[in-house]
């Protein structure tokens, strides 16, 4: 691979993107595309100015054909969420927008993996696999790869852990179907619930809630748009992320927006479960033995998302 990314949206999260893809060096060549001719050069600009302290990269603004040759496009356009409204609710303004842009880039880049950021992300991954003609391996929703960031990074400040030592996820939608398995939760290890006797703390009292940290990975994104009006960092990250271990090309489990083709008794929807992301993309599924509980939250929110698919011009 020439490690060649198309960037579809240079707004904040677009931006931040090709910037850690920037500093991190997955990237040798980043092209920002955006509606806004002159948003795309500025930042692009303002990250090329700062590439002599990183490893080598090409970074440009450019037009859907200058993505011609892409290894990776990444779509992150759209319209962002505002403080109070939930993904689902960005559903048909940005499908429509998704609808526009994909004869236009799969035609310019049509051996590309597509990386979908944009929300509602398993919404729009649905809609990539159902009308880009592209392999289903080819597209990647982020999903829950955030929100299990979210949780792991929760989990070690709970205990005072390096977030490496910690293992566990989220599946579902991304959004507020979302859950944790809580069966396959493990630190160094040990699952999490043992860990926490170890440190004499009471499984769901005080110091170790299993509701109280779904609950704060479930609304984090909502405080930090609250907060601050958007959040870019954190999925920047858990972007380069996947970038980085496509272009390596050894297959590392994520939990990523994939459409499900029978999987926990799951077909014609995307949403997160493990996925082995390596060269080429998805290059098949973990089947995690999920206690009858998660299989169940796990279909839940496979239902929720069909509800809103059904609803929606597609």
């Amino acid at each position: 691979m020439g490690r060649k990314v198309a960037i579809i949206g240079a707004g904040s999260v677009g931006a931040t993107v090709a910037y850690t893809l920037a500093v991190s060096g997955n990237a040798a060549e980043v092209v920002l595309i955006d509606i806004n001719e002159k948003k795309a050069f500025g930042e692009a600009m303002d990250i090329r100015q700062g590439a002599p302290y990183t490893a080598p990269i090409n970074i440009y603004s450019g037009d859907y054909y200058d993505a011609v040759g892409a290894d990776l496009v990444i779509l992150t356009s759209g319209i962002a969420r505002r403080p109070g409204q939930s993904r689902l609710d960005l559903a048909q303004t940005n499908v429509d927008i998704a609808k526009s842009i994909i004869p236009k880039i799969t035609k310019a880049a049509p051996n590309a993996v597509y990386i979908i950021v944009s929300n509602p992300v398993d919404i729009l991954t649905y809609v990539f696999c159902r009308r880009s003609g592209l392999p289903e391996k080819r597209i990647i929703g982020t999903g829950t790869i955030l929100d299990t960031a979210r949780f792991r990074s929760r989990l070690a400040e709970n205990f005072s852990i390096n977030m490496q030592n910690v293992h566990g996820c989220v599946y579902g939608e991304h959004g507020d179907s979302s859950f944790i398995p809580w069966s396959i939760a493990t630190i160094s290890g040990t699952h999490v619930d043992d860990y926490a006797r170890s440190r004499g703390l009471e499984v769901d009292g005080c110091g170790f809630n299993h509701e109280e940290i779904e609950e704060y990975v479930r609304k984090s994104g909502s405080t930090i748009i609250d907060a601050k009006g958007a959040t870019y960092y954190a999925i920047s990250l858990s972007v380069n992320h996947i970038c980085g271990c496509i272009f390596r090309g050894i297959d590392t489990a994520l939990p990523v927006s994939t459409m499900m083709n029978g999987e926990f008794g799951i077909s014609d929807v995307c949403l997160s479960i493990h996925a082995f992301v390596g060269a080429g993309g998805v290059n098949g599924k973990l089947i995690n033995p999920l206690t009858e509980e998660e299989v169940g939250k796990l279909r839940n929110s496979a239902d929720r998302l069909k509800e809103v698919i059904s609803s929606l011009r597609i």
